[in-house]
Parts: C-alpha cells; sequence; structure tokens
C-alpha cells in the first residue's frame, strides 16, 4: 500500500496561485530588462563615492540605486511596448514578454508609467530634485528622442542615444552634491563615447536581426569594416578620455594605472574585431566592453577610497 497522500485541493490551488504570481512577477521584470540596469547602476556607485571623497550615506546610496532602477526600469519597459512589434521580427528579441503575448502591450505601458512616477518621487524626496529630473530626463530621452526618433531613422541612433545611457553618473553626483560637476561630466563622457563600439559590436552579432526589423544599425547599413573601424577609433576616444580624469583633479595613480591597461585591452579587442569581424568575435568584444565599464569605474572607487585613507 502506497504511503502517497496526495495535497489537499486548498493546498494545490494555493501553490497554483504561487506560481501563477511567481511567473508574473518574472514577466514583469524581464520588461525592465535587468541586465542593463546593472550596468547601469554600476556606474552610479563610483560616481556618488567620488563626489563625495569617500562613502556617501548608506541610505543615500540605496534610494538613489532603487530610484535609478526604477527609472531605468520604466524606460526599458516604454521601449519594449514602443518596440513590440519590431521585437517580434527579430530572434534575439521575439521572446520577451509582448512579442510573446504573455502580458497585455497597455498593462506595460500603465507599468512603465508607474515605475517613472515611482522613481521621480523617491529621487526627489531622498537625493534632491536636481537627480530626480536628471534621471526623468534621461527616460525622456531614451523614449522620445532615441526609441521613437533616432533609432528606425538614422544610422547614428546609438551614438547620440547613448546619452542617455550616462545620465546616471550625473544622477549620483547631483544626490551628493546638489549640482553637477566637472568630473562628473568626464566620467558622463567616458560612458557617451563607450556607447557606440559596445552596441555596435553587438549589432554585428546580430545584423540580420537588425536587416529584418529595418533597423539602420552602423554594421547593417555600411558594412562591417565600417563598422569595425569606427569602433575602433570610439575606442581609442574612450580611453583617452578616460585618462583625462586626473586633468581634473578627481584621481591618483591607482586609477591611472587601471585605466591604462584597461585601455590597452579595449584598443586591442578592438583591433582583433577590426582583423576578424565574425560573430563570434563580435560578441566577444561587447561582453569585454562591459567588463572594461565595470572595472574602469571600480577603480574609480577604490582610488578614492585609497587617495582619503
Amino acid at each position: 500500500m502506497s504511503d502517497f497522500v496526495a495535497p489537499s485541493p486548498p493546498l494545490t490551488v494555493a501553490r497554483s496561485r504561487a506560481r501563477r504570481l511567481r511567473h508574473t512577477l518574472g514577466t514583469y521584470l524581464r520588461l525592465t530588462k535587468p541586465r542593463v540596469i546593472e550596468l547601469l547602476l554600476v556606474t552610479t556607485v563610483p560616481a556618488m563615492v567620488l563626489a563625495d571623497n569617500g562613502l556617501p550615506g548608506l541610505d543615500l546610496i540605496a534610494a538613489v540605486l532603487v530610484g535609478g532602477a526604477c527609472a531605468a526600469g520604466g524606460a526599458n519597459t516604454i521601449n519594449c511596448w514602443i518596440e513590440r512589434d519590431r521585437d517580434q521580427l527579430m530572434q534575439r528579441t521575439r521572446d520577451r514578454p509582448l512579442p510573446a503575448r504573455e502580458i497585455p502591450p497597455v498593462h506595460a505601458l500603465v507599468f512603465g508609467i508607474i515605475l517613472e512616477v515611482v522613481a521621480f518621487a523617491l529621487l526627489w524626496a531622498t537625493a534632491g530634485l536636481l537627480a530626480a529630473a536628471l534621471a526623468i530626463s534621461a527616460t525622456l530621452f531614451y523614449v522620445f528622442v532615441y526609441t521613437i526618433w533616432l533609432k528606425p531613422r538614422s544610422v547614428q541612433n546609438i551614438v547620440i542615444g547613448g546619452a542617455a545611457g550616462a545620465v546616471p553618473v550625473l544622477v549620483g553626483w547631483a544626490a551628493v552634491t546638489g549640482e553637477v560637476g566637472a568630473p562628473a561630466w568626464l566620467l558622463f563622457g567616458v560612458i557617451f563615447l563607450w556607447t557606440p563600439p559596445h552596441f555596435w559590436a553587438l549589432a554585428m552579432r546580430y545584423d540580420e536581426d537588425y536587416a529584418a526589423a529595418g533597423i539602420p544599425m552602423l554594421p547593417v547599413v555600411r558594412g562591417r569594416a565600417a563598422a569595425t573601424r569606427q569602433i575602433v577609433v570610439y575606442s581609442v576616444a574612450v580611453v583617452l578620455l578616460s585618462l583625462a580624469l586626473p586633468l581634473v583633479g578627481k584621481s591618483g595613480t591607482f586609477y591611472l594605472v587601471v585605466a591604462a591597461v584597461l585601455g590597452v585591452a579595449l584598443i586591442v579587442e578592438s583591433i582583433r574585431l577590426a582583423r576578424d569581424a565574425g560573430a563570434e568575435r563580435a560578441i566577444r568584444m561587447f561582453l569585454f566592453s562591459n567588463t572594461y565599464l565595470a572595472l574602469l569605474f571600480a577603480a574609480v572607487a577604490v582610488d578614492t577610497f585609497v587617495r582619503t585613507a
């Protein structure tokens, strides 16, 4: 005789509801593109440390991270709502919640707007009006200038649109100081120049997808050779600007050494891509560019602690 005892119907129903709830929450989380948010937040905290010349209050850091995550997540969600038809044409994006019809589009739009309202209110209450306004301005730029206007029309879409992803360093700086100083703008410029080679490498990997969706990414319109030349040029520009941080009096030897080593590695990787413009090498460049930016900004924070110890 079996010892198995079937769960009672109420327990089965409760478990089913819990599974549905987890799936729904996971679906909404996917709309926010968490991996993109992670990279944005990685640049925010070092900017706050640099602005404070040390570690700001943990409550302020937490508030800026949560507010920044809501702002970026809301922007990404609205982006998904706008691009749901184009996403359906691309193999890389057709499994996203809206092309896959996992949730109604209007629910996604409302969710994105709610996240933006929460972000603005939280940042205004904890980090000041300037930080809150900068975060929302990045969303407006990303949605209206990049997603709606530039992306479907211009080969320079990510060059200009990349400014939105550079704003979190300004938000972090403003949260600490109440203004935006020269070092913050320099870090903004580093991310701004870093974005095209980072994204063009991804576009080279998925150029057929972008062609199918009618999105004029540089590798699609001008070809891989032209794209790799631009990637090398922008990589050199990123490195040169990153080495200029000492000119504004906000870095020491540790940062300079790390930035130089990382810079050489980034340029070498871009040259390798220029010599071998295949999909595998392109994704390596894309992944390494993530590592480069994360380590560079980690060096900003570590160098600050070293200098002020």
